[in-house]
């Protein structure tokens, strides 16, 4: 009777073990070798802190690690149609944020359709947008800096991490809203552009929250609103662009995993699972409010038709700004 014993607890531990391999239908198991999230911004960037916030975690539960690749360049084009080309297995995540929405309206030749090529498994997180400036330019507000532009009607300029990216279509969003005119200058990813706006050579800069806090709460940047409809508990003291005084300038950044749209449906299913189990960890909530970040979990149908919303939102921003990738 022990020895049955024993042998029926192996059993269930084996089965256990089973249970949370994902057959892909094709006799393999997933994951069986390391997964690979291919981030488009650089190290550092909004994204790319997301990102790494919840590999470790997720890599521990899935039994394989998470390496982070950064593969910046176009507005996330280039990682993103390497992911839609790519092997339709799971083992490369495309960690995108809702730049990926604005790429289809501004490049016309990316290689691959955004709705049809690759599927969404979740979003990770919502954060804001803050609105920064070096602090020796002296606005102490969004009216100060709304005035100065339009004081020199184009000769102010705003920093992006990249043409076709979250915080390009934000300041877009933000100036039109505005009535301001202002030159455009990206960069490859967040760090090089707030980098660019501490020196002064950049005005201003809608700054992944993520990336941007330590550098606010230094002094070394001069925060002057956040992107969201509401304030972000990170800094409570200040305000959003709408109660700053520009209407119809909210906007949410947000980051998510996305795949290949033909990877089979079970390895899709067990990184949403794996991914909201993550978002769900107490050590990825203390990470994701450290970064200014809240979790933002959807099933993946309600992601996928999120995506679309934003997709149609991004391109009327894109068609009034005459909004052109290069």
């Amino acid at each position: 009777m022990k020895r049955f014993l024993l042998l029926a607890a192996g059993l269930l531990a084996a089965g256990s073990a089973l249970a949370q391999a994902t057959s892909t239908g094709a006799g393999q198991v997933y994951p069986s070798k390391p997964i690979k999230f291919l981030v488009p911004f650089t190290a550092g960037s909004g994204t790319d802190l997301i990102a790494r916030s919840i590999a470790d975690t997720m890599g521990k539960s899935m039994g394989q690690p998470i390496l982070i690749e950064n593969k910046p360049g176009a507005g996330g084009t280039i990682a993103a149609g390497q992911v839609a080309k790519g092997e339709a297995d799971g083992y490369t995540v495309l960690v995108h944020s809702s730049g990926h929405a604005l790429n289809p309206a501004i490049y016309s030749t990316i290689g691959y359709d955004t709705l049809k090529d690759l599927t969404g498994i979740t979003p990770l997180a919502a954060l804001p947008n803050v609105l920064v400036v070096n602090p020796a330019k002296g606005w102490k507000s969004v009216a100060d800096l709304v005035a100065a532009a339009k004081a020199k009607p184009g000769q102010l300029n705003y920093a992006s991490a990249g043409v076709g990216s979250a915080t390009h279509l934000n300041a877009e969003k933000f100036r039109l809203q505005a009535g301001i005119e202002a030159l455009h200058v990206p960069y490859k990813g967040t760090p090089e552009a707030m980098t660019n706006v501490i020196g002064g050579s950049n005005d201003w800069f809608f700054a992944p929250l993520a990336s941007a806090l330590p550098l606010v709460k230094d002094g070394k940047l001069q925060a002057l609103a956040v992107s969201t409809p509401s304030r972000s508990p990170a800094l409570p003291q200040v305000p959003t662009t709408v109660e700053a005084g520009v209407a119809g300038s909210d906007y949410t950044f947000w980051v998510g995993m996305i795949v290949a749209s033909n990877t089979p449906a079970p390895v899709v299913k067990r990184l949403h699972e794996e991914a909201l189990k993550a978002m769900a960890s107490p050590e990825v909530k203390e990470r994701m409010n450290k970064l200014g970040a809240e979790p933002f979990p959807l099933s993946v149908e309600a992601f996928n038709a999120f995506i679309k919303t934003e997709v149609d939102a991004a391109a009327r921003i894109a068609k009034a700004a005459g909004l052109k990738g290069q």
